[in-house]
C-alpha cells in the first residue's frame, strides 16, 4: 500500500487509472450514445443486451485499475477531484442510457411506471457488480458474461404490462 501512495504522489496510480478511463470510456460512451439510433426499432431488451455485455466487459477492464485510487483518504480525494475536473463522472454513463429509455417510454415501449434514470443506474450497477464478482471471486462464481447481461436486462422489467 505504501508503494501505491508513493507512486500516486508522483502521479502514478490515479494518473494511470485516468489514462485508462480516457482510453476506454469513449468506446463505452459511444455504445451508450448509439442507443439513440435504436429508439422505436427492435425490442427494447434486444437493444439493451449488447449494452449490458459491453458494460460488463468495460468494467472488467477498468475496475482493477481503480483500486489504487482508494488506498488512502488523500489518494481518494485526489481521484475524486480528477474525475470531477475531467467530467468523467457517473452522469456521463447514465445520461445517454436514461435518454434512450425515456424516448422509448414516450413511444409506449417502456412502461409508464419505469423511472428511466433509475433504470439506467441499475443496468450500469448490474454490469459493475457482475464484473466485480468475476474479477474478485472468479468467472465460475456466477453466470457467464452473456447470461449475466441477459439477467440484468430482463430483471429491469422495462416493457409495459398489457392486461
Amino acid at each position: 500500500m505504501a508503494r501505491s501512495v508513493r507512486e500516486d504522489r508522483t502521479g502514478g496510480s490515479v494518473d494511470r487509472f485516468l489514462a485508462l478511463l480516457q482510453d476506454r470510456l469513449p468506446f463505452w460512451l459511444s455504445i451508450l450514445h448509439d442507443l439513440s439510433h435504436r429508439v422505436g426499432r427492435g425490442r427494447v431488451a434486444d437493444n439493451l443486451l449488447p449494452v449490458a455485455r459491453a458494460g460488463i466487459d468495460y468494467y472488467m477492464e477498468v475496475q482493477g485499475a481503480a483500486l489504487p485510487a482508494f488506498t488512502s483518504p488523500d489518494v481518494t480525494v485526489r481521484f475524486r477531484a480528477a474525475v470531477r475536473d475531467t467530467g468523467l463522472g457517473p452522469s456521463t454513463e447514465v445520461a445517454p442510457l436514461a435518454a434512450y429509455l425515456a424516448a422509448e417510454q414516450r413511444l409506449g415501449r417502456v412502461g409508464p411506471e419505469v423511472d428511466p434514470e433509475a433504470s439506467a443506474r441499475l443496468l450500469i450497477a448490474g454490469c459493475f457488480h457482475h464484473a466485480y464478482i468475476e474479477m474478485f471471486v472468479g468467472a465460475d462464481a456466477g453466470p457467464s458474461r452473456a447470461a449475466g447481461a441477459v439477467e440484468i436486462v430482463r430483471e429491469l422489467r422495462l416493457e409495459p404490462v398489457h392486461a
